[in-house]
């Protein structure tokens, strides 16, 4: 009989280009896989009804693909250590396997699964970093630390070679008839749906879930005369349809890493022009971005809880909850601010440049700690993803790894210049659609005027707000 092997699914929702599964296929065909909602999880207060609807979507994607492979995908619901084990256990699985994590959470939760499987006496294989191009410990500074500043790890991970994309396994073999009972014993159930789970998401995605919706958008993104030849000049505007919007997909794992960064290398070598070149370079330092913010949560677990910077752990946040309700709500008075926290409340989804502006009136405007900031995106994106959300809010709080630590935005500046014509607000605050783009754009709309389409008053001064921040920045600086 051959060997079976259990793949257990996390953040790696799709067939091909799956470093772990392909191990566990190369080794037998009875390959099985398997998912478990977490309760550890799903019952945190930082949880995006979007994200766990996307997720379904993804799931639902993922068991036509194993049925149209020949294979199966379970799913479970409960912790994880008893309920993989135990399943492993009543197949008959001689191994497991997985693809790691940097999360602090999703490492403790792996050790206490390959601790349970090492009980049973079950074999498990968790050495695969399927979500990165490089693990952790491939990219270094000269003393064999890890960068703490994002410039330097571009220049040394930039220069070693990406691993290539893998193929989907072929001829996979579903449980026999002896199995489904076990399987069904184990605790195995159908698919939830979100609203199943206790999470309602009436509204769309930035992309279809699941791993054919995602592959489709990489290609249209990445061919020729496509959003990524203009990349540099266009994604800073958020009435433009100019970013990849993977970024859901990438989180969840509906498309592999080495498939991302194949399409666009390809891109680069069609390029025609330096200008197209350099705009596909600046896609990839993202995609760099994207990384050095995994491989700082990995070295410094630390960051999940807290500021990097320890002068930033006892910082005299003003924490108006008032202030921070309105900012949530989008009714701060500062047109691109509320368009911005309409598009995530109404969308699920925001975009960056709007998340640098919001953050930075929250922290150095309102002045309120961007924990709380942080925590309210991860409760509503889609594509909510610790060591991202995390990385940028730090980056936005200066409180984060950064050489130039003290930043701040003017929202009147950053809408004139990348919403001039207040494209993005009017679709945004459609009660603001009839006054003068000047108005809008400045946020210097008359009281009057205000008044009449019910919108409010800033609820601050940022030329003030600013100085009394950068007081207490050089108070705390010392």
């Amino acid at each position: 009989m051959a060997d079976l092997i259990l793949f257990w699914h996390r953040r790696d929702l799709r067939l091909a280009d799956n470093v772990g599964l392909m191990a566990a296929r190369e080794r037998t065909p009875q390959v099985i896989g398997a998912f478990c909602f977490d309760p550890g999880i799903l019952k945190g207060d930082a949880v995006a009804p979007a994200r766990v609807a996307y997720l379904v979507g993804c799931l639902e994607v993922l068991q036509t693909r194993y049925a149209k492979a020949g294979g199966q995908l379970l799913v479970l619901q409960g912790n994880p250590s008893q309920t993989i084990p135990a399943l492993a256990k009543a197949l008959g699985a001689t191994a497991v396997y997985w693809n790691r994590d940097v999360e602090p959470y999703s490492r403790q939760r792996d050790t206490a699964v390959a601790n349970a499987l090492k009980e049973a006496g079950i074999e498990f294989r968790t050495t695969f970093w399927d979500q990165l191009l490089h693990g952790p410990g491939d990219v270094l500074t000269g003393a064999g630390a890890p960068y703490t500043v994002y410039t330097p790890f571009w220049r040394n991970w930039i220069k070693q070679a990406k691993p290539a994309p893998q193929p989907a396994p072929e001829g996979l073999k579903s449980l026999g008839a002896d199995h489904h009972g076990a399987a069904e014993q184990a605790g195995c159930i159908p698919l939830p749906s979100a609203n199943d789970l206790g999470f309602n998401w009436p509204h769309g995605f930035p992309i279809k879930p699941g791993e054919l919706a995602a592959q489709e958008r990489l290609e249209s993104f990445c061919q020729d005369d496509s959003a990524i030849g203009t990349y540099d000049e266009q994604r800073n505007y958020p009435f433009v349809d100019g970013t990849s919007r993977l970024s859901a997909a990438l989180k969840f794992g509906a498309i592999g890493i080495r498939t991302v960064w194949a399409a666009a290398e390809e891109a680069y070598q069609r390029s025609r022009s330096d200008e197209a070149r350099d705009n596909v370079k600046t896609w990839q330092q993202e995609l760099a971005w994207r990384e050095f913010y995994q491989h700082v949560l990995y070295a410094f677990p630390e960051l999940a809880d807290g500021p990097y910077r320890p002068q930033w752990k006892n910082f005299p946040w003003v924490n108006n909850e008032d202030h921070f309700q309105a900012w949530c709500e989008g009714r701060t008075g500062y047109p691109i601010v509320d368009a911005a926290m309409r598009q995530l409340n109404e969308t699920g989804w925001m975009h960056n440049r709007c998340r640098m502006i919001v953050a930075s009136f929250l922290t150095k405007d309102l002045i309120i700690n961007w924990q709380w900031g942080e925590k309210y995106f991860m409760q509503r994106l889609v594509d909510g993803d610790l060591a991202a959300n995390n990385g940028g809010w730090q980056w936005s709080a200066s409180s984060g790894m950064d050489p130039k630590p003290l930043r701040i935005f003017n929202p009147a500046s950053q809408a004139q210049k990348f919403d001039p014509e207040a494209e993005y607000i009017r679709q945004w605050l459609p009660e603001l659609r009839s006054l003068d783009t000047g108005w809008l754009v400045t946020g210097a709309i008359p009281k009057r005027e205000r008044e009449q389409v019910g919108y409010p008053l800033p609820m601050v001064d940022h030329k003030t707000q600013q100085a009394i921040f950068k007081d207490k920045y050089r108070a705390q600086k010392g």
